[in-house]
């Protein structure tokens, strides 16, 4: 199996450009965000309340979650049963940014995402899947952007949707957002060695895409399926 590990800080454009990767390449997508929730819904049908940290470190080992193609659309799993309809709930929701702190759920699902990799063509994204989640992924990309230049985007996303946004406060958000993250003791952002860097602060969407596949030909001989 190819597995494809995008690392990078937050705004940096990771899931745009691996959703677009994955479908030049007709690979899986693997959104890790979708796996907490599936999680989160897991725990919550079993009747577990969120603040229960003990609960749901005993518990979240009996879920079962994966994600593959049906008709065309990504579909997350828990077992046998697609869940993407009941992911955006607000019990869910809930559960999850509470479920997603407690140690265990992570190893857990660090266990289910590399039991996916092994069985699957993927690209995943965060900010340790290079170091931790996937150390001997074949292609490792370390995407960055200028504090500046994400700001500036962040900015343009939220003034576009109608909402009042200051772009020095959201600059001073994500570089303080980058110091957590690095400087965090558990699995902290850094660019594994073997990574190669991707500053995207010039380039424009297409651009990213275009120098991953590219990366992802040179290091694999892999070229993309269809134009993305």
């Amino acid at each position: 199996m190819t597995n494809i590990a995008i690392d990078g800080p937050a705004g940096a454009g990771k899931s745009t450009i691996a959703k677009k990767v994955a479908k030049a390449l007709s690979f899986i997508y693997v959104d890790t965000g979708a796996m907490y929730r599936a999680m989160a819904l897991y725990l919550y049908r079993n009747g577990i309340a969120a603040d229960d940290a003990d609960k749901i470190a005993a518990a979240c080992g009996g879920a079962a979650i994966s994600i593959e193609y049906r008709d065309g659309e990504q579909v997350v799993l828990l077992g046998e049963e697609n869940v993407n309809p009941y992911l955006r709930t607000q019990e869910v929701s809930a559960m999850a940014s509470r479920s997603s702190a407690v140690p265990q759920v992570r190893t857990r699902l660090v266990q289910l995402q590399q039991e996916l990799a092994a069985s699957q063509n993927v690209v995943m994204d965060g900010r340790d899947i290079g170091t931790v989640v996937l150390p001997n992924a074949q292609v490792k990309i370390y995407l960055t952007a200028s504090v500046e230049v994400r700001a500036k985007r962040r900015f343009l996303e939220l003034t576009e949707k109608g909402e009042s946004a200051v772009l020095e406060e959201i600059a001073a958000e994500i570089a303080d957002r980058d110091h957590r993250d690095m400087t965090r003791e558990v699995s902290p952002l850094k660019q594994a060695e073997d990574a190669v860097l991707v500053d995207t602060s010039d380039m424009t969407i297409d651009e990213v895409t275009q120098r991953i596949l590219d990366i992802v030909k040179e290091k694999t001989g892999i070229v993309q399926a269809h134009n993305n």
